[in-house]
């Protein structure tokens, strides 16, 4: 951001300060009601909604396996199965609009193909049990089976918009799952000498097999491998790095 716009958004934020009309009744009953509806959010929707659906997210992590989800919403499986199960699998779960997020997040994380957690993301609070029979109890039963075929037929459309969309991104991200991760060289051992020798003979030392002048040149090159590693270096710290 340039010093401009930085300028422009330091004055706009003086000006609206300045020209806040908190005298006003209005506005102060506007804020009242904005802390109020705060105040009830956070009491009724965060404890019974958003806490119960992160416990959720985490079960599903946690106890649904990855090859499940790959199976049945992963990029490579059918597509009618994928959306298929995608856009009516929302509907055993009573969630609304922000607590599908953390299931959608949780799917996504498992290995389900954007397009398939997308229909499950837009059709989850729509076909859900309560929604379904609160509609049809009030406004009749037609309209709820239309609600219900339309969330599930329009879910399925933008699944499909978002996958064609986001192909690129979904074919990298494949890419890197297929990839495996390297596995990391351990780091050089600190106590070695200074050419990096190692001891005259890789067989590991057994009572039966070695002899006093075998353990005499152990020893011996043991203490020059230390002193060549400790030069220069406080006897505690060299006792330290090099042991023995």
């Amino acid at each position: 951001m340039s010093e401009r716009w930085k300028l422009v958004l330091l004055v706009g934020a003086f000006a609206l300060a300045f020209f806040l009309p908190i005298e006003s009744p209005r506005m102060q009953s506007a804020l009242l009601e904005g802390f109020w509806l705060l105040k009830d959010y956070a009491r009724q929707h965060v404890i019974l909604c958003l806490v119960p659906a992160f416990f959720i997210a985490g079960a599903i992590g946690q106890f649904v396996s990855q090859g499940a989800v790959l199976r049945y919403l992963g990029a490579n499986a059918p597509r009618p199965v994928a959306y298929g199960v995608a856009s009516v699998s929302g509907s055993i779960l009573a969630v609304c609009s922000c607590t599908v997020l953390p299931l959608f997040a949780s799917i996504y994380r498992r290995g389900a193909g954007l397009g398939p957690a997308t229909a499950f993301l837009y059709s989850g609070p729509a076909i859900n049990v309560l929604a379904m029979i609160l509609t049809a109890r009030v406004l009749g039963l037609q309209l709820g089976l239309a609600r219900a075929i339309g969330a599930v037929l329009f879910a399925v459309v933008v699944g499909v918009l978002m996958a064609l969309l986001f192909r690129r991104e979904e074919a990298e991200r494949r890419e890197m799952a297929r990839t495996p991760s390297r596995p990391r060289r351990p780091p050089p051992s600190r106590c070695r000498g200074s050419r990096g020798k190692t001891p005259p003979s890789s067989a590991p030392w057994s009572p039966s097999s070695s002899s006093a002048t075998g353990v005499h040149r152990t020893r011996r090159w043991a203490s020059s491998r230390r002193s060549t590693a400790c030069t220069g270096r406080s006897p505690r710290r060299c006792w330290s790095l090099c042991p023995g």
